[in-house]
């Protein structure tokens, strides 16, 4: 296909360069006109501005810092806008503001474009190696129809629902990233301080419960059914050993925010009654807050999980 590629910087130069190993005739842009000389020694061919990269493409690609130059790039005076003929696609990899990706979408619509957010995960290493996940929001029709054309950029590509959604996929898992970065900190520095060698410590936890899961794993047998019953492990059970944690930060002086802030969560799930609940019964907490009820049906979850095992499902 005819593919322009707007952004080459250290995630969009592997996935345009993956896009003309698999055939694709492209054509490419980005603020650095030397960021592109790889791909043009290749056979990509240079075009001056996001316009004239959409009069050349049936399908046009950006990976951008974020909303300001998606924006830019999409809805400026040269911009994509102005060059796509009605019919063609644009899929935007960049990590992207929700709101901003269906303001640009309504705006595309109108002229009869196809617009959908694909943020992709796995970082420059796994843009180079084809190892990435892209979470996509927009038409599932254009999606299915062009999943060839993603598959050359990453070896998850899935439809997560009507546009918005990949980015909100995006924010949701980049977001837990860091807070469990956060924790990690937090609960290293009080291993180490009390005593314990680092590399010892991260060989022990590595081989817990936690460590030996995937991040979003545990989602499954409680959180994502609603039920909390028979406990895993009893919240009761839960809050002691966190009020333990939280007193050996006191004793050495550890700050401990999310630990404390933990603890409190889980005084407030005792104070209603849940302690022969399973621990993670302290979730349903932020549910009330946020004001939304979580209700995944077994079989709908375990649907999932077998396409996971058959190398077919998300990363």
């Amino acid at each position: 296909m005819k593919i322009g590629f707007i952004g080459l910087g250290m995630m969009g130069r592997h996935m345009a360069s993956h896009l003309m190993k698999a055939g694709h005739e492209l054509v490419v842009h980005d603020a650095r006109r030397e960021a592109a000389a790889p791909h043009r020694e290749a056979g990509a061919r240079w075009a001056d501005t996001p316009r004239a990269v959409a009069e050349a493409s049936e399908v046009v690609f950006t990976s951008l810092p974020g909303p300001a130059e998606v924006e830019a790039v999409a809805l400026g005076e040269q911009g994509l806008l102005a060059g796509l003929a009605a019919g063609t696609v644009y899929f935007d990899l960049t990590t992207n503001a929700p709101s901003v990706v269906r303001r640009i979408h309504a705006v595309f619509t109108a002229r009869g474009i196809h617009m959908l957010d694909a943020p992709v995960s796995g970082g420059p290493r796994g843009a180079e190696t084809g190892r990435l996940a892209l979470w996509v929001g927009g038409d599932e029709a254009i999606f299915t129809r062009y999943k060839p054309v993603l598959d050359a950029i990453g070896d998850q590509s899935s439809y997560v629902g009507p546009i918005g959604a990949g980015s909100i996929a995006k924010l949701v898992h980049n977001c837990a990233s860091f807070v469990v970065q956060t924790a990690l900190a937090e609960v290293f520095t009080l291993g180490v301080k009390a005593g314990v060698d680092p590399l010892a410590l991260w060989k022990a936890v590595r081989q817990g419960a936690t460590g030996r899961r995937r991040t979003f794993d545990g989602l499954k047998d409680h959180f994502l059914p609603g039920r909390f019953e028979p406990p895993a492990f009893a919240l009761r059970l839960a809050h002691k050993d966190v009020s333990l944690a939280t007193a050996l930060g006191r004793e050495h002086k550890v700050p401990m925010r999310l630990a404390n802030l933990t603890l409190e969560e889980m005084t407030e799930a005792l104070n209603r009654g849940w302690a022969e609940r399973d621990a993670r019964v302290a979730m349903l907490l932020q549910e009330e807050r946020a004001g939304v009820e979580i209700r995944v049906p077994d079989a709908a979850i375990r649907r999932v999980l077998e396409l996971d095992a058959g190398g077919a499902g998300p990363a």
